[in-house]
């Protein structure tokens, strides 16, 4: 038995790295999947036909996650287009890494907008129809950067930091409901982010994490199965690290 079958979900930011593999989880274990994209079209179309050819339904919305009435409005063209809604991953984010003292208004406004504003936005659009149904899960994907502080990041550091304090508040929030809210922390994954370093930078990373690689969005896509599904049903606002050991170091 598959472990979302006909459930239905959203995950933001889906066409690529972790999002992607998420999606592709989904859809492999039974959920029907919408996912949001801010310009990558053709790889959106792309991701729909795959993910339909496992015989689940998918759709793709463009959308930027910093506008609150459109996530609204996704999730009622979730709910219409299959019926429900029972998972929500919030997984889009971007990067304006600099110094501090380089660091501009717009550096720090738009992460903190894209990263936490938009985990709310959808948060707040999922919750009425949670708390209607009394079910749900709602996963965040943070950073290790929000748990251990990374130099050059002061504004990506804070907004997953600030993800991590709205999981923790929101479980609890919520867990009389029957929902469930948790989170991962991915470390160095080998998306496109650590894919742009250079060959010198990724030795001296790997060389900070115990397990001497990066991870793959795999990883982060197991961890996600794990949380979403009733295997973790008595699990809540917890956030699961998944760096290699590179915070215990």
């Amino acid at each position: 038995m598959n472990l979302f079958q006909d459930q239905a979900a959203i995950v933001t930011g889906g066409t690529r790295g972790i999002g992607r593999a998420i999606v592709l989880m989904l859809a492999g274990q039974g959920a029907n999947v919408a996912f949001t994209y801010l310009k990558s079209t053709q790889e959106a179309e792309n991701l729909v036909r795959e993910v339909q050819s496992l015989g689940v339904k998918c759709i793709g919305v463009q959308m930027d996650v910093r506008d609150f009435d459109k996530a609204k409005e996704l999730v009622e063209k979730v709910k219409g287009d299959f019926g429900r809604l029972d998972i929500l991953v919030n997984n889009a984010g971007i990067t304006r890494d600099k110094a501090l003292m380089m660091m501009t208004k717009e550096d720090w406004n738009e992460v903190l907008d894209t990263n936490l504003s938009g985990t709310f936005n959808l948060a707040r659009a999922a919750i009425v129809t949670f708390l209607k149904q009394k079910s749900g899960s709602i996963l965040n994907i943070t950073s290790i950067s929000g748990v251990i502080g990374m130099s050059r990041q002061v504004n990506y550091s804070a907004s997953k930091a600030g993800i991590i304090g709205l999981t923790k508040a929101l479980a609890k929030e919520v867990a009389a409901y029957g929902i469930r809210v948790n989170a991962v922390a991915p470390g160095f994954i080998d998306t496109d982010m650590v894919s742009g370093f250079k060959e010198e930078q990724k030795l001296k990373l790997k060389e900070s994490i115990p397990l001497g690689r990066f991870g793959d969005a795999g990883d982060v896509a197991q961890a996600a199965r794990f949380l979403l599904s009733q295997e973790a049903g008595f699990i809540t606002g917890q956030v699961l690290i998944v760096d290699g050991g590179l915070s215990i170091k």
